[in-house]
């Protein structure tokens, strides 16, 4: 009897570790990034799943949840509102500085971002001899601009104070008043899925507009080493093109994890912890 309660426990084994629970918000792009952070927790044997909340970034302070992953400019905005930073490297670091005690910051993603981006057409980009948004920033009160209702955009570029944006309902009203010569430009985001081929996004060489990176937040002391690293090497391989088309891809209906983890399938992470 003792040699069978010693196989049996023996067959039993441990109790498997809990799952991370990974936060997001109930938007998107917001759940899409969340499964990105818990499929490479469950690449190294981690159980991860992802939580959908009103408020993650408050869930993960009081330690409900232990990963929330967002964009650098959005979560600087929300822990330090007054932070005058625009680059990516000094929006991290003040990110970072005005974190709450117990929470981490993992690496952010300098080849993916979804930040605001002016969009205009090809005819204007040439007529006009803009590519890059401080050129535009100097006709500053000349330039009739539009914006899908509530998405987030700067009221200013530079010194520039930008007149009031005409608001559209969705990206198709806008783009097509774009094109119609109704607006001079359009507000959109880098990692924008449904921008049409005709239109030229801006780029933005001296950090008119703030950094949107992603990065992950995480409970400081909660995780393992391991852990931690399995979050930091999303850093090294995501970057804007395949965030823009994982979008796509949610936005027409398909499934958040299943994108998040046929792009991981695609693009597998380094072996080395």
């Amino acid at each position: 009897m003792l040699v069978v309660a010693l196989v049996a426990a023996g067959c039993g084994g441990g109790q498997p570790p809990p799952s991370i629970p990974v936060g997001a918000t109930p938007d998107p792009e917001s759940e899409l990034v969340a499964h990105l952070y818990a499929a490479a927790l469950r690449y190294y044997g981690n159980p991860a799943h992802v939580e959908v909340e009103q408020d993650p970034l408050g869930r993960l302070d009081s330690g409900q949840i232990r990963v929330a992953p967002g964009f650098t400019g959005s979560l600087l905005q929300r822990f330090d509102p007054d932070a005058a930073a625009r680059s990516d490297v000094q929006v991290y670091r003040m990110l970072v500085a005005g974190l709450p005690e117990g929470v981490a910051a993992g690496d952010y993603t300098t080849s993916a971002q979804d930040k605001p981006a002016v969009a205009v057409t090809e005819k204007t980009s040439g007529d006009w001899d803009v590519s890059d948004v401080s050129a535009l920033a100097r006709r500053c009160g000349d330039v009739s601009v539009g914006a899908v209702t509530g998405a987030p955009r700067p009221s200013s570029l530079g010194t520039c104070d930008l007149p009031k944006a005409r608001e559209f309902p969705d990206d198709a009203a806008m783009f097509a008043s774009l094109r119609a010569g109704q607006i001079d430009a359009a507000w959109t985001t880098t990692a924008a899925g449904d921008v049409p081929p005709e239109v030229v996004v801006l780029s933005d060489e001296t950090s008119l507009i703030r950094a949107e990176n992603v990065v992950p937040l995480y409970r400081r002391n909660e995780l393992t080493e391991s852990q931690v690293l399995a979050l930091n090497e999303i850093a090294g391989v995501l970057e804007t093109g395949s965030l823009a088309e994982m979008r796509r891809r949610v936005a027409e209906g398909a499934d958040a994890g299943l994108v998040a983890g046929q792009w991981l399938d695609a693009h597998p992470l380094g072996v080395g912890h």
